[in-house]
């Protein structure tokens, strides 16, 4: 996963808490030998895997993610899992679905798994997004690879009386991700913007969604993939008093909290920063004087 950029200001990942709440009720990560079902190239630089595995698909929350390992049995190289958000779930068939930027070694040779070979997959891990029980609107903001953590909201929420609205940026048309997925879940206030179009530009970005949503707040906003759109929500915020939730990105060597290498920022006297593996990668920007009740 990317870094968030820090062009500006303390970083995001410098003014976030842990949910709270967020410990009650995960599930326990499982191990599979996952079956790979579909795999195929999507959109540019982009790459989407079907993975075969039941309890992940019937146990995972909205916004956690996994780890894949690269290599196969018998490779001589080793090579350290990659964290995944999980893309969307089917419970019933029981699969999940991963889409990775391909970027490296680790995540080209993810793409090189075809039908019926078996990868390493063990989730679900971290703490995911959590919406309140008086929430009747959300608004989703991502970036690029960044919206792969946001989708399974729109999934988990389906049918609810929970509305979604989702904006889904890019650099280019077939850089925009997760507009398969929102359409799937009857997402119809969906905003697919690029960079070549004008449209991601976040004063633009920021004066339409003002019109679109003054009279009728979201109560949460959830982003990911992008500092300026993670501070253009935390500005939103003030304006709407809503929550905002943050899913940041990092590189992680176990998904599980073990080795300690993922903290949100730097380290303040004795105490090390919240770990995005296991405290996050969901977090809430620390702005608010006051929080919604989160617990489902």
């Amino acid at each position: 996963m990317n870094t968030l950029d820090t062009e500006a200001g303390i970083p995001v990942r410098d003014r976030v808490t842990p949910l709270r709440g967020s410990g009650n009720g995960l599930p326990a990560p499982t191990w599979h030998r996952a079956r790979v079902l579909a795999s195929t190239p999507h959109g540019r630089g982009y790459h989407f895997l079907r993975l075969e595995a039941p309890s992940i698909a019937r146990t995972c929350q909205a916004g956690q993610f996994v780890m894949l390992t690269a290599a196969r049995d018998g490779d001589s190289d080793p090579v350290l899992p990659r964290p995944m958000a999980v893309y969307g779930r089917n419970p019933v068939a029981g699969t999940i679905d991963i889409l990775l930027g391909v970027v490296g070694d680790g995540t080209r040779r993810l793409a090189s798994f075809r039908p019926d070979e078996r990868m390493l997959v063990v989730g679900p891990l971290g703490r995911g997004f959590r919406i309140a029980r008086r929430t009747r609107r959300v608004l989703l903001v991502g970036r690029g690879i960044g919206t792969c953590s946001l989708t399974t909201v729109a999934q988990e929420y389906a049918g609810t009386d929970v509305e979604i609205v989702a904006v889904a940026s890019g650099r280019s048309a077939d850089r925009v991700v997760g507009g398969d997925v929102y359409r799937a879940a009857g997402v119809t206030r969906l905003h697919e913007v690029t960079d070549d179009t004008g449209s991601s530009d976040v004063t633009r970005l920021r004066d339409m969604l003002t019109a679109d949503l003054d009279q009728a707040p979201p109560q949460q906003i959830m982003t990911c993939g992008s500092e300026r759109l993670a501070r253009l929500c935390e500005e939103l915020g003030r304006r709407w008093a809503a929550d905002v939730q943050v899913s940041l990105e990092a590189h992680m060597a176990c998904g599980l909290g073990y080795c300690h290498g993922c903290a949100t920022g730097t380290r303040s006297g004795p105490e090390e920063s919240p770990l995005i593996c296991t405290d996050g990668p969901v977090f809430r920007l620390t702005y608010q004087d006051t929080h919604l009740d989160v617990d489902r």
